[in-house]
């Protein structure tokens, strides 16, 4: 009978010592943890996002959503399934007086923005001294929140002691002040003010960014062949930032169509209802007339007219990434 050397006796020579390698693939070996593939890992990270989305976003909306097909109150207890009344009474009610107010209100909280933006974009492009400076400075109105640019405009904007009407009086424009946001005519165009105000800064600060990727070459070499400036613009910059315009026409208009505060603070979608958009009307049929069966249908309609705009942006932003 042979007897049994310890790997570690001398007697036993020269001893192959034992294998400690992990094997290849750790997954079938016994006491190694088992390790997660790249998919399930990302699975793994976003279900704690996905998860607040659900309860925070989506239960709410499809809540209010399904809400409209019925006759639900805040006051009441119970609800009961009423079909498409809501839809029809919302349809054959104002409904199409908030889309034009809505519409008038977006287009110009687009436009006005753009235009003043793009200008201050165009003066801070050039070589201007302290333009590091005024960029600074021109940011602040886009760090205001609305609730306090509201309150300001309306100091701005008031018929006793409002600024608007001090400056104007001495401007001889006027010849005696003018509560603007207690007259139909003129509340809306104080709102779309107050507004821009506010945006600008952020189509300001986008379209500077995109001017500053016009190669000057281009400008140059224009220039050489007797190009004017105006002429240098409308050929040479605007056809380069036609993508950017695009798209930062698109978010503002959509932005400031479900826009809220500033025009729930200032007018409260008076006077008479002629500053009334979807966001205050909603809001209104849902904690001012208690309501929430034509909340939920007025928020239904809008909601599918602000998809038409999405899906615009959505394939904006898919033709310019294969351009």
């Amino acid at each position: 009978m042979t007897p049994t050397v310890h790997p570690t006796d001398p007697r036993a020579g020269h001893v192959q010592p034992p294998d400690h390698r992990v094997p290849d693939d750790p997954r079938g070996a016994p006491g190694v943890p088992r390790r997660l593939s790249d998919g399930r890992f990302a699975v793994v990270l976003v279900l704690p996002g996905l998860a607040l989305l659900l309860a925070v976003v989506m239960y709410p909306l499809v809540s209010a959503l399904v809400g409209a097909f019925f006759d639900e109150s805040l006051v009441v207890p119970g609800r009961e399934f009423a079909g498409l009344d809501n839809l029809r009474s919302v349809l054959e009610g104002n409904f199409w007086r908030i889309f034009q107010q809505t519409m008038v209100f977006t287009i110009g909280t687009t436009v006005l923005p753009f235009i003043v933006g793009f200008g201050l974009a165009l003066a801070l492009n050039t070589g201007i001294r302290g333009r590091n400076v005024y960029r600074g400075l021109l940011l602040v109105p886009w760090l205001v929140p609305g609730v306090v640019v509201s309150f300001l405009w309306m100091w701005i904007f008031n018929a006793n002691y409002g600024v608007a009407n001090g400056l104007l009086e001495r401007l001889g424009i006027i010849d005696e002040p003018t509560a603007w946001l207690a007259q139909p005519n003129t509340a809306m165009a104080a709102l779309i003010i107050a507004k821009t105000w506010n945006s600008f800064p952020w189509m300001m600060v986008m379209l500077l960014a995109g001017l500053q990727t016009v190669p000057r070459e281009l400008h140059e070499a224009a220039e050489v062949d007797g190009a004017g400036t105006i002429r240098r613009f409308f050929a040479i910059t605007v056809p380069h930032l036609k993508g950017i315009i695009g798209l930062v026409i698109l978010l503002e208009f959509i932005w400031n169509f479900q826009h809220f505060d500033i025009i729930y603070v200032m007018t409260g979608g008076g006077p008479a209802g002629s500053t009334q958009t979807f966001a205050t009307a909603v809001y209104e049929a849902a904690f001012s007339g208690f309501d929430l069966g034509r909340a939920g249908a007025l928020g239904l309609l809008w909601m599918v007219i602000l998809l038409v705009f999405v899906v615009a942006y959505v394939r904006f932003s898919e033709r310019g990434e294969r351009q």
